[in-house]
């Protein structure tokens, strides 16, 4: 390809808002941001590109939040947001609970989701901006004063004293050129769908083989046996049916390697290529499983990115930190997901326990099942996120970030990327930009013990 550059006039862009803090990204991480500091007093704009609030849960389908307990199922280690959205989805029929379960504690129906995060966005206070795509920084002076956004009225700012950068993939960090990187390992994409008339429509075990129970047919072996003329890679497939519906299943078993997802070209790769990989899915279950009278429901807005760029912070939190449950002074966020490392590499994946069991899983194949450390007899049952993860290195005191960017070693992200934790670093980030912005000072200089006080005093569980 001939690398060329076009030079794009000068010219002169309204002020759509002004703020106290922008929160960018309107995944449940960034509306939990915003949310919080709006409820603390601040002026917040939330900026979303897609058509709804929810991230990967709703324009991603992925209709799976894990447990909010540590390991041993008898200390909740996770309330705040998370807690309170679930108990909203839950008087309308479109949560379930999935009891001691290390695969998952809550199944939602998402597109209700949606319903409740518009509501949570709006009783707040916050000021939203949907079909709004992030352009590029404004900086004067060196200092961050605000974001090029442009959307159905054209190209405009949004001016704020704060920034929270809670686009998944660090754009807004990446564009003021901040250090960051791109695992060689990052793990690959997946394309979820809704699919009706799968199996018989009731509920799912943990970790069952069956994908959910189809009729007459063993998916994974059936994967394995024909995925040369379906054009199938080997990956690992799960799932839950959507609560309240009868027999329409979320399906999880698509893989597109080496796809950067923050990559324009490849992410439209990614997306045509996940699709492709759905069809071919359900053309094997209507070829060798015909009493399953399957059809196509719903398809991913955007395919569900596992990681892309990660910002360099004050503090990368490590693999050993996290399968070692080390105790943190500002930790903002607690988290008992296994570590879930999906391979690049390989087929299959990778299961890191607390207790120091690990197992690959590669479908079709036995489990290949030992231990990442000796038994010591005594394990940690939470890990915790520290606040110095989320603080972007560079000249600007007044931006922090939330999310799958945050920095962290290849290992750690396998288990704080799940959207629990992440949640959470969503709250403690609009509630420091909230400090920083009313104690009129940097945000690495926010007093991590009044960042957990207020938090907690907000519903959070601080350990």
């Amino acid at each position: 390809m001939i690398e060329m550059h076009i030079e794009e006039p000068a010219k002169r862009i309204p002020v759509y808002d002004e703020a106290d803090i922008c929160v960018l990204g309107g995944s449940c991480t960034g509306v939990f941001a915003a949310v919080r500091a709006a409820r603390l007093g601040a002026r917040v704009v939330l900026v979303e590109k897609q058509n709804a609030f929810g991230g990967v849960a709703t324009s991603g389908l992925v209709n799976i939040w894990h447990s909010l307990y540590d390991t041993t199922f008898t200390k909740q280690i996770i309330a705040g947001l998370t807690w309170e959205t679930i108990e909203r989805l839950a008087r309308v029929d479109a949560v379930r609970a999935e009891e001691k379960s290390h695969s998952a504690g809550y199944a939602l129906n998402t597109e209700e989701l949606k319903i409740e995060l518009d509501r949570l966005v709006l009783e707040s206070g916050v000021k939203p901006y949907l079909h709004t795509a992030f352009a590029a920084p404004y900086v004067q002076d060196g200092e961050l004063k605000g974001v090029i956004v442009e959307n159905k009225s054209g190209r405009g700012a949004i001016l704020a004293r704060q920034f929270v950068d809670a686009t998944g993939d660090g754009d807004l960090c990446a564009r003021l050129e901040l250090a960051h990187r791109v695992s060689p390992q990052f793990q690959p994409s997946t394309a979820c769908a809704k699919i009706s008339g799968w199996g018989e429509g009731g509920g799912m075990p943990e970790d069952d083989p069956r994908e959910g129970g189809l009729k007459g047919l063993n998916l994974n072996e059936a994967r394995l046996k024909h995925r040369e003329a379906y054009d199938l890679p080997e990956g690992f497939g799960w799932g839950r049916y959507v609560p309240g519906t009868k027999g329409i299943y979320m399906y999880a078993g698509t893989r597109v390697y080496h796809a950067d997802s923050a990559d324009g070209e490849q992410l439209t790769h990614a997306e045509i290529e996940g699709r492709r990989q759905v069809r071919a899915v359900m053309d094997l279950i209507r070829d060798h499983g015909p009493d399953n009278r399957i059809a196509l429901v719903a398809l991913p807005s955007y395919i569900g990115t596992r990681e892309t760029r990660h910002v360099e912070a004050r503090h990368r939190l490590k693999g050993s930190e996290v399968l070692l449950g080390t105790a943190f002074d500002d930790a903002i966020a607690s988290g008992s997901y296994r570590v879930d490392i999906h391979h690049q590499d390989k087929p299959g994946l990778t299961f890191k326990y607390l207790d120091g069991t690990e197992v690959y899983v590669r479908p079709g194949y036995p489990h290949a099942v030992g231990r990442w450390r000796p038994d010591t007899g005594d394990s940690p049952t939470y890990y915790q996120i520290p606040y110095r993860s989320l603080l972007p290195q560079g000249p600007y005191p007044n931006l922090i970030m939330a999310g799958r960017m945050i920095d962290v070693d290849d290992e750690a992200f396998g288990g704080v990327r799940v959207m629990v934790n992440m949640n959470q670093t969503g709250e403690a980030a609009g509630v420091a930009a909230y400090l920083a912005l009313h104690q009129d000072r940097p945000l690495d200089t926010v007093d991590p013990s009044e960042l957990r006080r207020t938090l907690r005093e907000g519903g959070s569980i601080m350990l």
